[in-house]
């Protein structure tokens, strides 16, 4: 009997049928393409084991000048430093406020908080300055209960009182509106999810009646969200709808240091991106009036003078500068290229110039009907921007605004024929990355029936080949900095560890860290393995023998199939499914396809005998133990025609 080979194009092909897409791959997970083959993804493991309050929104690693290595981690709730396998907090914080008192119950550990207007909501962390307590057996706590870990607001009774969890019971005969103190709150970040805004003074005109509340809007609160970069050694960090901080390395001490806010700046900006070459901070979506919220204008760009960051208003003799975009309601984000920023609205696209002087920036715009979708939904890569589209659609510009041709893009968009689709509710917390290890760029994102980041979709721009998958990461570093790809993972229902704060909930969720395409395994920072799953799923291959009509016109015999791996470590499972007619697609139909397998494959494994038949034909590989990982070349099926009964 002859043998007859399959070879597969590389990617996934959702566009058409399965039957359609012969001689192509449909379906798969925690997979790529390398060299037109398909294979595994790497495994990843756990950098601390710490978990950080919140979703970590933006990432951004670099080096001191001593060469000293960072990363940024900015979160709904904190600001972190990862240095030399730890964290640090470096979360701005407010003013003092003073005047604090307590009441506490003997066999308590609730300890209400007695601040008039203290302004704080439940779930919000600060920090005890300054603790002077009564004596006489009032309270058995100390000083150092209240002054040495941060607290969470675990409710809110009145304007001017709230409660914390203390590290033990009250052991004393309890306070009454006693001692003092003074504290710092963490300053507001910002939502866990992006979500709809109800209340007061949300909604259109003659939507409610006089003096109701919303109970309907189209109105959405922004996530609390970072946008992160170096300026020289100097962090720069910015609040989305927010203030712009800076945090400076390189001291013994500046680790336990806060970040503080850049004076003179503007406090309300959407973003902010440090020109590097020509050593200009950009702040995008931000005040006309530089220190008036009001005045935020979401179209409206401000660039500091030339290496100093702390001057806004331009004069004569600075390089400060402003610009105001026309196309769109808001920028979205913006990008440095290799000698432009490109900066992209909902609708449009933008590029910045450095011309000198006297004008310092030039401004044209490049695009239109190709906005991006979310803040962190475009990344530079290998001389070309690429983002994803505000209303569907995946671009590029490597000089011109392109729109990417892609096989899974209903897929990713839509949720015709039961796909998981997009939710445009969670548009501005979708990640863009680039992984250069792999010629790869892909995008985390939320789809249609979730809040947070659940799925992927992965264009390898060497072989113009797309893949999707499950795998959820809120943010992700490539290696540059670092030798490898570093990603963070969010768990809605973790309560976080980092940092230590007394009455934690999980309110929040919580992080972790991961350092990624190491080993074949997802592994914890204690060691522990756990096997990552993964599949690839083929389109149909209509089945004939040589000199018979092709196109399913025959019912063949399968007698055995030859299995071919590029790599394979451990076992890999493949199975076969058959089928005569195309309404046969679905594997959970009563009438479905006939199935044969899964057959494990090892690397002595030659051939698997087989009795089916069918018109067509497609393979399924996949594994599920640690310590497995695959490459898959071709399949040679032995092929004779038969009969069924």
């Amino acid at each position: 009997m002859p043998l007859q080979k399959i070879n597969f194009k590389p990617g996934f092909n959702k566009q058409q049928t399965a039957t359609g897409a012969e001689g192509q791959w449909i379906d798969g997970n925690n997979v790529r393409f390398r060299y037109g083959q398909a294979e595994k993804i790497g495994g990843w493991e756990q950098l601390v084991d710490s978990q950080i309050s919140g979703p970590i929104r933006d990432q951004h690693t670099w080096t001191d000048l001593n060469g000293r290595k960072y990363a940024a981690l900015g979160t709904s709730k904190v600001l972190i430093i990862y240095y030399e396998g730890g964290f640090y907090d470096i979360t701005p914080i407010n003013a003092d406020q003073t005047g604090c008192t307590f009441d506490s119950t003997t066999g308590s550990a609730t300890v209400t908080v007695n601040l008039t207007s203290h302004g704080l909501l439940v779930g919000d962390y600060f920090k005890f300055k300054t603790v002077t307590l009564p004596g006489g057996g009032v309270t058995g706590y100390t000083t150092a209960d209240f002054t040495t870990n941060l607290f969470e607001v675990i409710s809110q009774p009145t304007a001017n009182t709230f409660t914390i969890t203390m590290p033990s019971n009250e052991s004393g005969s309890g306070m009454s509106a006693q001692g003092s103190a003074t504290l710092n709150s963490y300053i507001n970040i910002g939502p866990v999810f992006q979500t709809s805004a109800y209340g007061w003074g949300v909604d259109s005109w003659g939507s409610e009646e006089w003096g109701e509340a919303a109970s309907v809007t189209n109105v959405t609160l922004d996530p609390g969200s970072w946008s992160l970069d170096n300026y020289g050694q100097l962090l720069v960090a910015t609040i989305r709808n927010g203030a712009t901080f800076t945090w400076s390395p390189g001291t013994p001490s500046a680790l336990d240091t806060r970040a503080v806010i850049v004076a003179n700046a503007p406090t309300t900006s959407l973003l902010s991106l440090v020109s590097d070459r020509d050593r200009h901070l950009f702040l995008m979506g931000t005040e006309e009036t530089v220190g008036s919220p009001s005045t935020q204008n979401k179209m409206f760009i401000r660039f500091s003078n030339q290496e100093d960051i702390s001057v806004w208003n331009p004069t004569a003799t600075n390089t400060a500068g402003t610009f105001t975009l026309d196309q769109g309601n808001e920028i979205i984000t913006a990008v440095q290229g290799k000698d432009y920023v490109l900066v992209l609205t909902d609708q449009a696209a933008y590029v910045i110039q450095f011309v000198g002087p006297p004008f310092t920036f030039s401004l044209r715009q490049v695009g239109s009907n190709c906005g991006c979708l979310g803040q962190h939904a475009a990344v530079y890569a290998q001389g070309a921007v690429y983002w994803m589209g505000f209303g569907g659609g995946f671009f590029m510009y490597d000089g011109t605004v392109k729109q990417l041709p892609s096989l899974v893009e209903d897929f990713v968009f839509t949720t015709q024929g039961g796909a998981p689709g997009l939710n445009s509710d969670a548009n501005l917390i979708t990640y863009g990355y680039h992984n250069s290890l792999y010629n790869e760029v892909g995008w985390f994102y939320a789809s249609s029936n979730s809040q947070q980041i659940n799925r992927t979709v992965v264009y390898n721009f060497m072989e113009q080949s797309w893949t999707t998958g499950s795998l959820s990461r809120t943010s992700y570093n490539d290696a540059h900095t670092y030798n490898l790809p570093y990603a963070t993972e969010y768990t809605r229902t973790a309560t976080p560890s980092f940092p230590t704060i007394n009455g934690v909930t999980n309110t929040f969720g919580a992080s972790k860290y991961w350092a990624h395409e190491t080993g074949v395994n997802q592994v914890d920072a204690n060691g522990n393995a756990t096997a990552i799953s993964s599949y690839i799923q083929s389109g149909d291959y209509d089945l004939s023998e040589q000199g018979l009509a092709g196109d399913g016109e025959f019912i063949m015999r399968i007698s055995r199939f030859i299995p071919d791996f590029k790599n394979l470590d451990g076992n890999a499972k493949i199975t076969l499914f058959f089928r005569d007619y195309p309404a046969e697609a679905k594997q959970s139909d009563s009438n479905g396809p006939l199935i044969t397998g899964p057959f494990t494959i090892t690397t002595s494994t030659n051939f698997i005998s087989t009795r089916v038949r069918g018109r067509q034909v497609s393979i399924k590989i996949e594994n599920d133990a640690v310590d497995e990982s695959w490459r898959y070349g071709t399949l040679r099926l032995d092929i004779a025609a038969g009969g069924r009964r």
